[in-house]
């Protein structure tokens, strides 16, 4: 199937034969008529062929991933039309129940398109493309996060990588600091950073109606680090409830931190009312406000004006717990699926499975890559780089938990437990108060990707 990153037109690409009636119809002038009319419609269709996609993508971001489809549309003649909407979750159910869906959906979390798997509205991609070619292209955590009992049916275009530790190289050299590759080193460095009277972490969960979510983020990393990625999964899916010890043991890492007042810029007023894009500014300051700061690639976007990512500003991993579960990473990302199973859309899926729209975006900048033959090179810094690099290391992949979880647990009482439990609440009536607000038909039968 890979074939096709050559520009290889398949038989799905080529114009559907015309007819012709019978020369002896010419006589008569009202089938003439007819005739032309038809011939005008099938050239028509042949030559107006379209693929639609429907995505959150909008803006900036749009021009560079229709810049990424470009070379697929002058190879196929087949037009590409994009909608980028900010309401994507209510949108599409809508359109893909009243049957109007768009031919593909770049969905930005697997949830959602593994509810409509499951009601049999989305097609698995094995079914035209090789699932060898699949396997050159994602390593088995990324297909295992594509699919939805037991068949693929994604095809993951970007990621954010969320396990990210920032600081300011300078700073360190300066103040002799060594990066931790060990959770017991961080804690560590933490702890050394405190007693020199300066302030070791900046964190910010204030985010609006999302408040909460830098919380839940930290526990779901802290997760991957102390427990196997299958009873993460169990986890998320509600097979291991919130009160379970691994979960509780999450809690309480994050809390060393997060609750002990010499550790945390503002203590943990500071760490409710700060905006999780103003967190990491003190970390610019001179003399710095802090020296660490955990958040995702997107952090970026939220620093200081003249803040240079080649030289003022480094990442590393948050550090290994466990030894036994590696290095894992938490991740986000964006996921194409196709709706309509036709052969312009199929066409496109092909191509998505290519490296070479990957590429294309890339070298545009402000993206990562899930796909593993992307070189590093392609990236056009060093920062975006060292975070490819990390994601490509990874010894784990999952996505973020909460995004995964019903709406009313993921976005809802997980978050709002989460600011409970930093605002001094009991955790164990926490724990209890998030386990209760599961559905309860999801309660009765699980579901799992």
């Amino acid at each position: 199937m890979l074939a096709f990153l050559k520009f290889q037109p398949s038989q799905s690409f080529q114009p559907r034969a015309r007819g012709f009636l019978p020369l002896l119809l010419m006589s008569l002038l009202v089938h003439l008529g007819a005739c032309d009319s038809s011939q005008e419609a099938a050239t028509e269709e042949s030559t107006n062929r379209t693929v639609t996609i429907m995505g959150v993508i909008v803006g900036e971001e749009q021009e560079k991933l229709e810049k990424a489809l470009a070379p697929f549309e002058e190879a196929t003649g087949i037009d590409v039309i994009y909608e980028g909407t900010d309401a994507f979750a209510t949108v599409l159910p809508i359109r893909v129940d009243s049957g109007n869906p768009p031919d593909i959906a770049l969905f930005p979390q697997p949830g959602l398109m593994a509810d409509l798997a499951r009601e049999g509205k989305l097609t698995p991609i094995t079914t035209f493309v090789d699932e060898a070619d699949l396997k050159t292209a994602y390593t088995q955590s990324w297909l295992d996060l594509g699919a939805v009992e037991g068949d693929i049916y994604g095809v993951w275009f970007q990621a954010a990588v969320k396990s990210l530790v920032w600081y300011r190289p300078d700073v360190f050299e300066a103040e002799g600091y060594q990066i931790p590759t060990t959770w017991d080193e961080l804690v560590a460095l933490t702890e050394k950073i405190a007693v020199s009277g300066k302030t070791p972490w900046c964190i910010g969960m204030e985010s609006g109606s999302a408040t909460g979510w830098v919380g839940t983020d930290w526990v779901e990393d802290i997760m991957l680090r102390t427990t196997s990625p299958e009873t993460y999964d169990k986890w998320i899916r509600n097979d291991a409830p919130f009160t379970d010890s691994t979960v509780k043991q999450a809690f309480e890492l994050f809390g060393e931190i997060a609750l002990n007042p010499n550790y945390v810029r503002g203590g943990t007023v500071g760490i409710l009312s700060t905006s999780f894009g103003d967190a990491s500014t003190p970390l610019f300051d001179n003399p710095p406000g802090c020296y660490l700061h955990r958040q995702a690639t997107f952090i970026e976007a939220f620093f200081p004006d003249g803040v240079d990512p080649n030289t003022d500003v480094d990442v590393f991993p948050l550090p290994t717990i466990n030894a036994d579960y590696g290095l894992p990473i938490l991740i986000a990302g964006d996921i194409f699926a196709m709706i309509n199973d036709t052969p312009e859309a199929r066409s496109l899926m092909q191509y998505l499975v290519t490296v070479e729209p990957h590429n294309i975006r890339a070298r545009l900048g402000s993206y990562i890559s899930p796909h593993r033959q992307v070189e590093l090179s392609q990236y056009p810094d060093t920062l975006t780089q060292m975070q490819a690099e990390i994601l490509l290391n990874a010894d784990v992949v999952r996505f973020d938990g909460s995004d995964m979880m019903p709406g009313a647990v993921g976005a809802g009482s997980f978050w709002m437990g989460m600011v409970d439990y930093i605002g001094g609440a009991d955790l164990d009536t926490v724990l209890s108060s998030i386990q209760k607000s599961w559905p309860q038909e999801l309660k009765e039968q699980p579901k799992s990707l």
